[in-house]
């Protein structure tokens, strides 16, 4: 697909060009360089040179990463576990296209870092997606963490219990079993046990 094209690029240029408006002409200029640029070259030079601002490097490690070029992965990784979940969506992307084969192994640590689990939402989609040997593993292991009723991350434990059904293993239906009577995780665990089948 023409990156001009491409609906993930055209969201993250309309949502960095929002976040810098406010600064100075001659970043928004940079910006705007940046963002016409071809060469995987600059791409790379912006990752490696010192001082970067978050939207330089977002905007290059997605070009990199759907140029399929390594250099991008960990950039990606960082992003995809930021505190801004439209960043995370952006580098789940290009980590999808990049087709690192680490990429599977670090997701499974995002996911399974019980201190970020704010943020592993996408890190968990990103698994599900990937349909590597590390998925399911952590997809359990994360939805076991999520079982009690009043945990507050429960759209995680959700989005592990729909991965988990699109996987179709059946190691899961001991935690999705466990996961039917759970108020919010329930509907999603009825559903992927449904996928799973006996």
């Amino acid at each position: 697909m023409d990156i001009a094209r491409d609906p993930e690029f055209l969201s993250m240029i309309d949502r960095l060009r929002e976040e810098i408006h406010d600064e100075p002409e001659a970043v928004r200029a940079d910006f705007e360089e940046l963002v016409a640029a071809r060469d995987e070259r600059e791409f790379a030079r912006v990752l490696t040179a010192p001082g970067q601002p978050l939207w330089a490097r977002e905007l290059a490690s997605f070009r990199l990463g759907l140029a399929g070029d390594a250099r991008a992965f960990e950039a990606l990784v960082l992003l995809l576990n930021h505190r801004d979940p439209e960043r995370c969506v952006t580098a789940a992307y290009a980590l999808t296209r990049l087709g690192d084969p680490r990429t599977a192994r670090a997701a499974a640590a995002l996911a399974t870092n019980e201190l970020r689990v704010a943020y592993a939402l996408l890190p968990v989609r990103l698994l599900a997606e990937l349909r590597a040997p590390e998925s399911v593993p952590a997809l359990i292991t994360v939805l076991e963490r999520r079982l009690r009723a009043d945990d507050p991350h429960w759209r995680v434990g959700v989005a592990c219990a729909e991965g988990l059904g699109a996987l179709g293993d059946r190691r899961a239906r001991p935690v999705l079993e466990a996961a039917v009577p759970h108020p919010r995780l329930g509907p999603a665990a009825r559903t992927a046990l449904g996928r799973i089948g006996d």
